[in-house]
């Protein structure tokens, strides 16, 4: 992973995605050698020499200003994740001090954890930075079938979409699923608190799934918000939920809750949901 999640990685897999026609240009007689844009027609739509923009890909250069990031970020057509992402890689680079400081911490805030139970019978988490389940309200564990056979310390919503046979059945749209999670990775990657815990992740990922290395390859970058998603329960049957997303809070964790439109036949299966559950209250997970 040495460049794994550098700026020169990142910039040569955009490039590699932006057509000539795409930004104005002829595309020339006959094939192209390269893939997607020339680093001098890149450098030339950005206002840079040729050389500077080439030795900002060969990490050769590792403090570009932001006015040359902004250029870069357009010329590249990139979208505000995929924009705030590269600036984070350039802090990286340079050495300098995140824009956004994070501050792990394991310990689930008291109003996070009042909040699981506040949502019930929803389905809700708390997640860490790197995805780890800090905390599950019961309907949460219940949903994501077989989590609670992962030893606590284990429990990871990224494993759980790979490594977990059962999530293939749960979520009835995985491609797009897993799709998603790697990108959200991708996106935190750079400025992460954690670069061990990081760096252990993505390389136990990689060894066991083909599918995982596949799309970190592919430099997707997408921030979660919220979202739509389907999935199929052994005791409930299919249901859709919206997924609401507050955070990341300083110390990096993201409250996650699963909703049902009010009457709807959604919400009558997070109520048998939750009647498959044997009391108890709100799960903490720490570890």
């Amino acid at each position: 992973m040495a460049d794994d999640h550098g700026m020169g990685a990142f910039l040569r897999d955009r490039r590699a995605r932006v057509q000539p026609a795409d930004v104005g240009l002829p595309g020339g007689p006959g094939p192209r050698r390269t893939r997607g844009l020339r680093r001098e027609e890149l450098a030339a739509l950005a206002g840079v020499s040729v050389d500077y923009y080439t030795r900002i890909e060969q990490g050769r250069e590792t403090a570009p200003s932001d006015a040359v990031l902004d250029a870069l970020a357009r010329v590249l057509r990139l979208d505000d994740h995929e924009r705030a992402y590269l600036f984070t890689l350039a802090d990286h680079a340079a050495r300098r001090a995140p824009r956004h400081p994070v501050t792990p911490s394991r310990v689930v805030r008291p109003g996070l954890a009042q909040l699981l139970e506040s949502v019930r019978t929803n389905p809700a988490f708390v997640l860490s930075q790197l995805n780890d389940i800090l905390a599950a309200n019961p309907e949460g564990l219940a949903l994501l079938v077989g989590i609670d056979r992962w030893p606590v310390g284990r429990r990871n919503l990224i494993r759980y979409v790979f490594l977990d046979p059962a999530s293939r059945t749960v979520f009835v749209d995985w491609e797009r699923i897993a799709r998603n999670t790697v990108a959200h990775l991708r996106a935190v990657s750079a400025a992460s608190s954690e670069p061990a815990d990081l760096t252990a992740l993505v390389e136990e990922l990689s060894a066991s799934s083909a599918e995982f290395a596949e799309l970190w390859r592919t430099y997707d970058v997408r921030v979660k918000t919220g979202s739509e998603i389907r999935f199929r329960h052994p005791a409930v049957g299919e249901f859709s939920l919206r997924s609401e997303i507050l955070g990341p809070g300083p110390d990096g964790q993201r409250f996650v809750v699963y909703q049902a439109a009010p009457g709807s036949r959604d919400q009558d299966a997070l109520v048998l949901l939750a009647m498959t559950i044997d009391g108890g209250s709100g799960e903490r997970v720490t570890s």
